[in-house]
């Protein structure tokens, strides 16, 4: 604050100023410096020296007024005023306020205005008049010399603009932050559904390359590698007679669930060697004799036996709701004493049967059909039971526990029960099927049974009875004696011939011997020769489909005591 400088404008030349202060523009605030001469003047802030025209203890003398500062060069010489610090407005003649740049003070107390603004206090001159009276000291406080900002209108414009940036950039950033969610979700979308189309395809064997074993079976494992639980089940028509046979396959390797028909002329080997039929070992061998047989012939591992009674079929389907078949005939009522009478069961399709009609239905056979109609019938009421039974493994052990069956010792209640909810599980979801399995005439197993069902559904090898040399004699009982059948099956056998169950018929009155080819007439006189018939009973006609030689025992056949 000591600089100083000539004055060479606005004032007498030879002047001098020194440097006081800055106004609120930052501009600097000079004040004249008195000569050095004698006696010199100190600078008095205050108004009190003598030389301003004022005498603040009114002592009459009156000091020459010396020249002010004029930095503009107006050439007036305002009156000096008196200097109130706090602008009290106290202290005779109104008081004007110090204005740097030559401008008109206000009088009284001005208000303080919005800028910054500093209370600066003024240095002391030169040594004071010792005539001059001690002046009281000043207090100054801090607050003097602190600065006020007050915000003006431009400042928080400024800073509304840079909110409005700043928000709308981190509008921005947000928008695009959750374009780059969106389409990372997006791609992780279409990954998934890209991959889950491709495990569609390869599932369903449509994909280029596959082969047909894994079109069929949904994957590239081989038929025979695949995994499979089977049981047979052999329905016994405790009225009518006669039993029908089918083996329940679940495939857990493809999720496919089937019923196998077996018809009843599959030629089957006992354990003594002996060639039979399905139906004939059935009644004969019970459970264990044919579920081996059966494993024999077609390479199955059968896991049990279920032994169907038609007063149990009847109580599963009444269990269960009743069921829905598309029947393919009219079923007689046999309770009907006149004819007309209105049948049992109505041809057509989603016809509801219950518990009487369905054993009714799968039980019939018309005059003149095949077994395999019938047995077609009995796959159609098995696979609606099925569609109707609970596919919870407990719901459906307790149906078969309310049966009160008597099942075979290696096949529990619980383990049907869970198989057969399996099984239903399937048959509900539409992978389920039925198929018949093709047996030639002679009983054995075709080369088409061998491709589409025993290899594809079963998973075996068919194995048909070899039957070698021996001749093949299928024996019909007609004497009206039920023991004969076996006493002619134990002396065919000692001779050295395959006996063939032929079941029975009408008693007649003379027995016969028949042959089709001429190269077994020779051995249907050696057969009936064996079972003691004159050679008057062997003629030339047809055999029945399995058989080298069928015979009739008739009333006149008399076995042998050996």
């Amino acid at each position: 604050m000591n600089d100083r400088y000539d004055a060479g404008y606005g004032g007498d030349q030879g002047e001098q100023y020194e440097l006081v202060g800055y106004d609120e523009y930052g501009r600097p605030v000079y004040r004249q410096i008195a000569e050095q001469q004698a006696p010199q003047q100190a600078y008095d802030p205050y108004a009190q020296q003598q030389g301003y025209g004022y005498d603040p203890y009114a002592t009459g003398t009156q000091q020459p007024v010396p020249q002010q500062y004029d930095p503009y060069g107006t050439g007036q010489q305002p009156p000096v005023p008196s200097y109130d610090p706090y602008a009290t407005g106290t202290g005779g003649a109104p008081q004007q306020h110090y204005d740097p740049y030559g401008q008109a003070a206000t009088s009284g107390r001005q208000p303080r205005v919005a800028e910054q603004t500093a209370h600066i206090p003024q240095q002391a001159g030169p040594a004071e008049d010792a005539q001059a009276p001690e002046r009281p000291q000043q207090d100054y406080r801090t607050e003097q010399f602190a600065f006020v900002e007050e915000p003006d209108s431009d400042s928080e414009d400024v800073i509304d603009w840079l909110n409005f940036t700043e928000n709308r950039t981190e509008r921005r950033e947000e928008a695009k932050r959750r374009a780059r969610s969106r389409l990372v979700a997006l791609v992780v979308v279409l990954a998934l559904v890209a991959v889950g189309g491709v495990g569609y395809l390869w599932y369903a064997g449509k994909l280029p390359g596959l082969s047909s074993d894994a079109k069929k079976g949904g994957a590239t494992t081989a038929a025979g590698a695949q995994n499979r639980d089977v049981i047979v089940v052999h329905l016994h028509n405790t009225k009518g007679g006669g039993t029908s046979t089918a083996l329940l396959v679940d495939n857990t390797t493809t999720k496919q669930g089937t019923t196998v028909l077996l018809p009843n002329s599959l030629s089957l080997t006992d354990d003594d060697g002996t060639t039979t039929t399905l139906a004939k070992s059935v009644d004969d061998d019970g459970s264990s004799g044919t579920r081996d047989s059966l494993d024999t012939v077609l390479g199955t591992d059968i896991e049990g036996t279920w032994r169907l009674d038609t007063p149990y079929l009847q109580n599963l389907v009444d269990l269960v709701g009743n069921i829905e078949v598309d029947t393919n005939t009219d079923v007689p009522d046999p309770a009907a004493k006149k004819k007309g009478t209105a049948p049992l069961v109505h041809q057509g399709k989603d016809q509801t049967l219950s518990g009487k009609t369905a054993v009714a239905y799968a039980t019939y056979r018309a005059p003149g059909e095949a077994q395999n109609a019938q047995l077609e019938r009995f796959g159609q009421v098995m696979a609606g039971v099925l569609r109707k039974l609970s596919s919870d493994p407990t719901a459906a052990t307790t149906t078969v526990q309310t049966l009160a069956q008597i099942l075979d010792p290696s096949l529990t209640d619980k383990d049907l029960g869970t198989f057969l909810a399996k099984l239903a599980d399937l048959a509900k979801g539409g992978d389920y099927k039925t198929a018949l399995l093709p047996v030639q005439s002679d009983g054995t197993l075709s080369a088409q049974a061998s491709a589409s069902v025993v290899k594809d559904v079963l998973g075996g090898t068919a194995k048909s009875p070899d039957q070698g040399s021996a001749v093949r004699v299928s024996v019909q009982n007609a004497s009206g004696v039920k023991a004969n059948t076996d006493k002619a099956r134990v002396v065919l056998l000692n001779g050295g011939f395959t006996f063939l169950e032929g079941g029975t018929s009408t008693a007649t009155a003379t027995s016969k011997v028949v042959y089709t080819d001429a190269k077994d007439k020779e051995n249907a006189s050696e057969v009936a020769k064996t079972l003691g018939l004159p050679a008057g009973a062997v003629s030339k006609g047809k055999t029945t489909s399995n058989a080298d030689v069928s015979v009739i025992l008739g009333q006149d056949y008399k076995p042998s005591s050996s």
